[in-house]
């Protein structure tokens, strides 16, 4: 009898080094505290310093020389950027927002997961915090008490609120990502099953966020993870993901005039688009009047609401309507392009641009080039196809949206999970993690 309770204290045992960033994940579940850090992002900082201090203490390089080239290469737009700002404090606090999401997070992630099982923890929790929220999201739409929409409070949000409305649409697609990644991977049929049953399910509240840019960004992303699991696990994906359609919008009524009316405006966004539609054209042109004025370096971190009037035509609203949900009515001023993109050329110039961009296009070559090698073969695929996913995605929703809110830190984690699969530690834990070969797994982390 004794012999069957001893492996559970060890597998309890083996999942703490991860469990910092699981708590990241579960904070999020929580309603926003305020207009300050939240919880998530306090965690998130303190997990970064208990990675330091670990290093530190166990001596022990924490980054490969590529991880290292790849992860610091945004550095260095950030820090011209944040010397040319309006203020100090402007400037240091752009930053560290910046090195937060982009470099401290990933690498803490890097750090972190020892292997395969921790990388399919946290995508768990992914998945965990998306069947939440949309659940949460659900509840608001039939109960009539989301986030205004079209002068109803029926938007789906989640517990972020009416103002981080792309919060749980964030949340629920990543973790649909997630949730497709682990079905289409060769794990065991009951956990493959889980996660396509989990996929379907999340594919409802998505829905019901009514965010065009989420759905884009998710049907694009998914499109790439059948591509690359084979032609095979597609053809039965495309027919699970109709069949779920039939039955969302026939047998739960999910096809209100609304809705269709929100999918058929993704076509009319040149010819007769709202005013949202207005606001975004009219900032977008404003970041790119901003970067043609300081063409290499931007106008200085923080700096794109100080140059908004002075590049933005009449066309653009006072702001955003933000009611529902707990929230009273008032307006949002409209403070970023709604383009990742944008937002950094407008701050940080091309220099900025070249250097953030140019690390996320590393990452995704990287983990392409790791997905190839165990396409054919290999117990990695899920974590292939996750990582993968997870960067497409982020990159199609960086066109049309950008960094803010609670919700930037499962940006960070997701971008950790990328980098852990496209740079690994040493070639020979590349290796051993990617062919699934014990002794070799074994030799490579004592070394």
């Amino acid at each position: 009898m004794s012999h069957v309770l001893v492996p559970l204290p060890r597998r309890a045992a083996a999942l703490v080094p991860v469990l910092p960033l699981v708590a990241v994940v579960v904070l999020l579940a929580l309603p926003p505290t305020g207009d300050g850090a939240g919880p998530a992002d306090v965690v998130s900082a303190l997990v970064v310093g208990y990675c330091v201090i670990r290093l530190l203490r166990e001596r022990r390089r924490p980054l490969s020389p590529r991880a290292a080239v790849v992860l610091g290469l945004p550095v260095v737009g950030l820090a011209l950027a944040a010397m040319g700002a309006d203020s100090t404090a402007a400037g240091i606090g752009g930053m560290c927002r910046y090195l937060q999401v982009f470099v401290l997070i990933p690498a803490a992630v890097l750090v972190l997961l020892r292997g395969r099982a921790d990388f399919r923890v946290l995508a768990w929790s992914f998945v965990g915090l998306a069947l939440w929220q949309g659940a949460v999201g659900v509840h608001q739409y039939v109960t009539g008490t989301g986030a205004s929409y079209r002068g109803e409070t029926i938007r789906a949000v989640g517990t972020f609120g009416a103002q981080d409305v792309m919060g749980m649409a964030t949340a629920v697609s990543l973790g649909l990502v997630c949730a497709a990644g682990l079905a289409l991977g060769r794990a065991p049929l009951r956990q493959r099953a889980a996660a396509a049953a989990c996929a379907l399910v999340l594919v409802l509240p998505l829905a019901l966020s009514f965010s065009r840019g989420a759905w884009i960004a998710t049907a694009l992303t998914c499109s790439v993870q059948l591509a690359l699991a084979g032609l095979r696990r597609a053809l039965k994906a495309g027919a699970a993901v109709v069949a779920a359609g039939v039955i969302l919008t026939g047998g739960f009524g999910v096809g209100t005039a609304m809705l269709q009316e929100r999918i058929d405006s993704i076509t009319e966004v040149t010819d007769s688009p709202d005013q949202s539609v207005t606001d975004r054209y009219t900032l977008w042109a404003a970041a790119a009047g901003m970067w043609r004025e300081h063409p290499l370096t931007g106008v200085g971190l923080k700096g794109f609401p100080e140059y908004r009037d002075g590049h933005a035509t009449l066309a653009l609203s006072s702001g955003s309507d933000i009611e529902g949900a707990g929230e009273t009515y008032r307006k949002q001023a409209l403070l970023s392009p709604h383009s990742m993109y944008l937002l950094v050329l407008s701050e940080q110039g091309l220099v900025g641009l070249l250097t953030l961009a140019g690390s996320w296009l590393a990452l995704l070559v990287c983990a392409v080039r790791g997905l190839l090698r165990v396409r054919g073969r290999g117990p990695g695929l899920d974590c292939a196809l996750i990582a993968c996913g997870l960067l497409v995605w982020q990159l199609t929703d960086f066109v049309y949206g950008d960094i803010g809110g609670p919700s930037t830190v499962l940006t960070a984690l997701a971008l950790g999970l990328t980098a852990w699969w496209a740079l690994p530690r040493d070639e020979r834990l590349d290796a051993a993690c990617r062919d699934g070969v014990p002794g070799r797994l074994e030799e490579a982390v004592a070394r």
